[in-house]
C-alpha cells in the first residue's frame, strides 16, 4: 500500500465526522403543527398562535400563514431553510413535538402535529 493509498481512508473519516456529529438527516411527520405558549391555572392550558404555526407538506417543504418553504432535519435539530421562517429552529422533543429555539435555547413555544 502506498502512502496516498493509505491516507485516503483516514481523509473520508475525518472529512465525514462533522457531518455524522450535526446527526443524520431525515425529516418529520407530515401534517398540520399547532403552535402555542403554555397557558397557566386560570385559563386553558395552551395559548395559540396561530402565525407560528405551520404545515409540513413533503419529505422537505413547509406551508405557513408568511408562505411556504423548505426545511432540513439534522437529528433533534429542525431548521426552516428557505421561505418567510428562513432560520427559524426546533428542537425535536417526540414525535410530533417541537420547541422552537431562540437563540440555540428552547422557548416557551411548542408546537404539536395535529394531524394531515
Amino acid at each position: 500500500m502506498n502512502k496516498v493509498s493509505s491516507i485516503l481512508p483516514v481523509m473520508a473519516a475525518i472529512v465525514a465526522t462533522p457531518a455524522f456529529a450535526q446527526g443524520q438527516l431525515t425529516t418529520i411527520e407530515r401534517g398540520h403543527y399547532v403552535c402555542e405558549l403554555p397557558g397557566d391555572a386560570s385559563g386553558s392550558a395552551g395559548i395559540p398562535q396561530p402565525e407560528e404555526s405551520f404545515t409540513i407538506e413533503s419529505a422537505s417543504r413547509y406551508a405557513s400563514p408568511q408562505g411556504d418553504g423548505t426545511y432540513l432535519r439534522r437529528g433533534d435539530r429542525l431548521t426552516m431553510t428557505s421561505g418567510p421562517r428562513n432560520g427559524d429552529a426546533y428542537v425535536v422533543l417526540g414525535r410530533g413535538f417541537l420547541r422552537k429555539l431562540e437563540n440555540g435555547v428552547p422557548s416557551r413555544l411548542r408546537c404539536v402535529r395535529q394531524g394531515r
